[in-house]
């Protein structure tokens, strides 16, 4: 063997194939979306407390909550309409939902509101955001629903 060193070679289907599944950890793992079978915001409420203890957001999301406590709007830049959510395992979370683009949902303590889009980490239980269509086309649109009403 004259002292050359032979290395083997992955086959181009086999690059191919790790590339692809590279793309598609990286796409489910931001923009993935967890819904709620059931209904019963048990699966949404899980993967929110999951990505809350990992400090992790960007996680699309879709499932219910109740009115926790309603806030008083951020008006700052574009104005929010922002409420306290209760999860079906206790988690709450913070939702500010973007008045100058969607309608104001109706909203009273206990209401059940259903809700899309995504999830940011933050110290106090995490945000959702973008719960309403987005103008610019650059992300897949939100919703909040109550009472049958979607407001997006």
């Amino acid at each position: 063997m004259n002292g050359a060193s032979f290395r083997k070679v992955a086959p181009p289907w086999a690059r191919v194939l790790g590339l692809l599944l590279l793309v598609a950890a990286e796409f489910f793992g931001r923009e993935g979306l967890v819904t709620d079978e059931d209904g019963a915001g048990d699966g949404a409420a899980a993967q929110i407390v999951a990505a809350y203890r990992a400090k992790r957001g960007n996680l699309l999301v879709e499932g219910f909550g109740t009115v926790q406590r309603t806030l008083p709007d951020d008006d700052e830049g574009s104005r929010h309409q922002r409420f306290i959510l209760d999860l079906s395992n206790g988690h709450t979370v913070l939702v500010a939902h973007n008045i100058d683009v969607a309608d104001r949902v109706p909203l009273a303590v206990g209401d059940r509101v259903g809700f899309r889009r995504e999830f940011e980490w933050n110290d106090r239980g995490g945000v959702l955001h973008w719960t309403h269509h987005d103008p610019g086309g650059r992300h897949v649109g939100g919703w909040l629903e109550r009472d049958g009403q979607r407001y997006e």
